[in-house]
This record gives C-alpha cells, structure tokens and sequence, in this order.
C-alpha cells in the first residue's frame, strides 16, 4: 500500500503524529496486534506540565536534570518542559477527561517532582487519552489505520529495484497476521513510533509487544542509538503468583503511600535516601531490591491503608478494583510490590524535530533517545514527550513537504527459499532464555562478569536465531524474537561500555560516576 506518510505505532506518539499530518496528508498507521495494545493504553500515572501558580519551566526542567543524573541534553529538556501545557490543552480539545478541582484541573505529584504538576484522569490517564487520540483518527478520512501488521525491517535504498546506497527510508515490509503475507508498505516519510524493548526482560509492566521492533529496524538499517543501558525498573509492581505486569502507579507514593519491609515491619526508606518514598525511580529501585536480597524476600509491602478510605478509592479506583478481585483491599492492607522493567530511557538518536540519521526516516516517543530522560526519566514525562514529539515531527514533515520525492518501485518481498517452521519450539526456548539472562545478570544491579556472561549467550544465540530466520517463513514471534536478542546486544554493548554508575545503570565494578555525563552512542 502506498500513502503520503507512514506511521509505525498506535500509541501516543504516532496518533498524535498522524492527527497533525493528517490535516493534509494522507496517512497509514501500522499497528502490531490491536490498536490499543501498546504501552500507552497502561499510563496509570498521568502527564506533567507546569501548571501550579508556584511552579515554574525552570523548576521542572531542574527536577528533570537531576533525575537524569545530568545525562539529559537541557536543550531538548527546555524545548519538551516549554511545549506540556500546549500538549495538555490539545488533549482536553480532544476531550480527555482531566480530572478538576473548582474550575482547574487537579493536579498529583509524583517521585522526584518538586511541585504538584501531575495532569490525571484518576489512575488510568493513559486509557482515556489513547481512546480520545484514536477516536479522532478514526474520524479523519485522511487517516487509514491498519491493525495486526507486525513490521520487519525498513525499506531503504538497498530495497529499490534499482539499487542505490543512499540509506533513503521509503517505508516498511509488514506481515499480515491474519493472512500470513508480507506486504511492502511505501510512502514519502516514515515515522517510527513502536514504543520500547522491555519485554526482553524476565519481569516487565510493558505490554507483551514491547519488543523493540523499531529500535532494532533502524539499527539494521543505519540508525544510531545511544544510552540502551539505561532501562528503568519501575519500583512497584504487583507481586501476584496469577497476575503478571500490574503496575501499582508512582501515585500511590506521592499521595502518602510508605515502603515497608514485610519481615521487619519497618519503613525502610529512610536508611537509603532522605527524599524516602519520593526520590527517584532507581534510587527507589535499588533499595527495595537490596532489601529483598538482604532479607531473603520475595516481595516489600506498599502501605497507604493510613489514609482515609475515600481518599485511596477515589484517587485509585482501577487499582483498587483490581487489587479487590485479588483478595486485597488497599484501604486495609499493604500491597505486595517488586520493581520490574518498566520504560527504555535510550533509544534511537533524533534531534528536536525527530529526525534520526536517515533520510525519510523520523522516530518519536520511547523507541527514540531525544536526550530529554537521560541517565532516568523523570515520572510522567514519558507520555508528555510522545505528544511533543510527534508534532515536532510532523511539523517538519509538514514544513519539508516540497523536499519529499515520490518513492520509486520496490522490489516485492521474497521468500522463495524458505519453508513453514516445524519446530516452533526453538523460538519459545530462545525467548524464555534471553529474558532470564537479561533480568539475571543486566538487572538493577549489573557487573562486568554478569555482563561478560550475557554478552557470550547473546553471539551463539545470534547464529541459532539468524540460521533459523533464513530457512523458515515469517511469523510475528520469529520476528519479535530477532527483535528482542537485537536489543538485548544493544543493552549489553552500552552496559559494557559505561565504566561507571550514573542513574539507572548501577555497576558493582564501577560504584562512583565520572565526573562528566557522557552519551552511550552505538554507530551501525
């Protein structure tokens, strides 16, 4: 199929893309299973904008820096801080329903903000955008959406029938899971917008597609990407023998709630940093980790049952909800918590207006390194980015129109010397086993040794998994585990590189940070 612009990704960051060039343009929005099946549609926490009388631009930009460690580029944290309130009036325009308070919207705090400027619909802020963004593209006759499209590699120069080295992005192969083909989608401009790799890990919030499709795509077609290492564990997530990835949002710290360690019956937060339950994600993280290494747990107690009862259900029905059909009501006892892999601060490099090394080729939201999280991203800036992002980039779409040529003809794709898999078990077995390396040994806490160890895994695992993907026919798991093993060795590679502890990258070898922050860059 060919269109003026494709979007790869139905999360925020693509639809916001494809909503401002589709005032124009003709768009096709690829999506991998459903259009509401990625990590948008999870967001519990909400958005951050400076909206409080007292806060200002400059107090979220420095909330930002120091969560970051000083990794993050302070011109992309300006441009991003400067543009949330546009971002949020877009969103009430689109009806997203923000909670208020009198006449304002009402606003939460969260770990490592220094004001209240947290932009919520209650507990499940991310729902209700992604139905208010897909609705306004399901209206725009110039928008096609198309679900259930997993995306294998970029079309570029290389794939032209006339073969030209140019690194030019033309568009995308996709397998049609319902029908098993692989069409060649074409257009002028291509926006990557697939979310982040965090499935590669054994314990993850992200959704099951989070597998770094579009961060592994551009890396095979000639895209840098830089600081993968700094993978972020959200502190809280349910430990639940029947439940896998329910996330207990950062809110429930912000709004009183006290890490308490089961076996103690102690608070513990205290001993590891004097912010307690309100510093950063990794600092909240470690220590929760180094208390259940200390004492032998499975799981730390998240308690907010102090605070009024009304006050716990309305400010976390849906967590409540749920946590009720469990067999826990929040209001009475503590909630069991693990941290888990939660966002992928690194990512392909783009500069402000999404542009990554290729021409043609833009990329917005998790599956992009702008600089704006550095070394940890600052809570709920993640949503916040994907909505700047992707105007950012469709403005200069927009802008660059006239510079755009007409794709030329595409060779079709070819699987004349493959055959169906017979033995779909070898893909189970490789999947299975980078996910338990990955959260053995380039967890929270890493060593050179564990990283040596996961690096020697990943290169046989690299010959099983190319041998295998040159004799058997696509399916969207074969796909997705070539993905999840190219990300992991990004991982690892920036993870061996960094010679020090700087947020989210914490090393035993290497306990100090250096005295300058310095990007991780990996060249193709």
């Amino acid at each position: 199929m060919q269109a003026d612009v494709i979007v790869i990704g139905s999360g925020a960051a693509g639809l916001t893309a494809a909503l401002a060039l589709g005032e124009t343009l003709k768009v096709l929005v690829l999506a991998k299973g459903t259009l509401a099946s990625g990590s948008t549609a999870y967001a519990q926490g909400g958005i951050a904008a400076v909206l409080d009388a007292g806060d200002t631009f400059e107090d979220h930009v420095r909330d930002t820096m120091i969560a970051g460690a000083g990794l993050n580029q302070r011109e992309t944290v300006e441009y991003v801080v400067a543009r949330a309130p546009h971002a949020i009036d877009r969103l009430v325009e689109l009806g997203v329903p923000f909670n208020t308070e009198g006449e304002h919207l009402h606003l939460t705090r969260e770990g490592g903000h220094s004001h209240r400027r947290i932009v919520h619909v209650a507990d499940a802020t991310g729902w209700a955008v992604q139905t208010a963004l897909l609705k306004a593209c399901e209206e725009n006759p110039n928008i096609t959406l198309l679900a259930g499209q997993t995306c294998i590699d970029l079309i570029t120069g290389r794939h032209e029938m006339r073969y030209s080295g140019s690194g030019r992005v033309w568009g995308v192969y996709a397998l049609d899971e319902s029908t098993g083909r692989v069409e060649a989608h074409t257009a002028r401009a291509t926006v990557l917008a697939t979310g982040g790799a965090g499935r590669v890990y054994q314990f993850s919030t992200a959704p099951r597609g989070a597998t770094g499709d579009g961060i592994s795509m551009a890396w095979r077609a000639g895209c840098r990407v830089s600081n993968m290492e700094m993978m972020q564990f959200h502190p809280t997530c349910l430990y639940h023998l029947e439940v896998k990835n329910f996330l207990i949002t950062e809110a429930v710290r912000g709004e009183g709630g006290r890490l308490i360690n089961p076996k103690t019956g102690q608070r513990f937060m205290a001993r590891y940093d004097q912010r307690l339950e309100l510093a950063p994600r990794d600092i909240v993280a470690r220590a929760i980790d180094a208390e259940i290494k200390k004492h032998g747990l499975d799981f730390v107690h998240l308690d907010i049952s102090h605070m009024p009862e009304d006050f716990v259900r309305e400010h976390f029905p849906t967590i409540y909800d749920k946590l009720l059909t469990l067999g826990i009501d929040m209001t009475r006892q503590p909630i069991p918590v693990v941290p888990a892999q939660h966002y992928t601060c690194g990512g392909i490099v783009i500069d402000l207006d999404g542009h990554t090394d290729l021409p043609g080729l833009y990329a917005a939201g998790e599956c992009a390194e702008s600089g704006l999280h550095g070394a940890n991203r600052l809570a709920s800036n993640s949503l916040l980015e994907c909505f700047v992002f992707g105007e950012a980039a469709a403005a200069d779409i927009l802008a660059r129109w006239d510079e755009f040529q007409t794709p030329p003809q595409i060779r079709p794709w070819d699987e004349s010397r493959v055959s169906d898999s017979d033995e779909d078990v070898v893909i189970k077995q490789n999947w299975t086993e980078i996910r338990r390396f990955m959260w053995n040994y380039v967890g929270i806490v890493r060593s050179t040794k564990r990283l040596e160890r996961a690096a020697h895994r990943i290169k046989l695992l690299f010959d099983e998994v190319d041998d295998y993907y040159g004799h058997f026919r696509v399916t969207t798991d074969l796909i997705e585990l070539r993905n999840l093993l190219q990300s992991a060795d990004l991982i690892v590679r920036s993870a061996l590189r960094r010679h020090e502890s700087r947020g989210l990258h914490y090393t035993l070898d290497y306990p100090d940070p250096l005295p300058q922050a310095v990007d991780t860059v990996l060249v193709p």
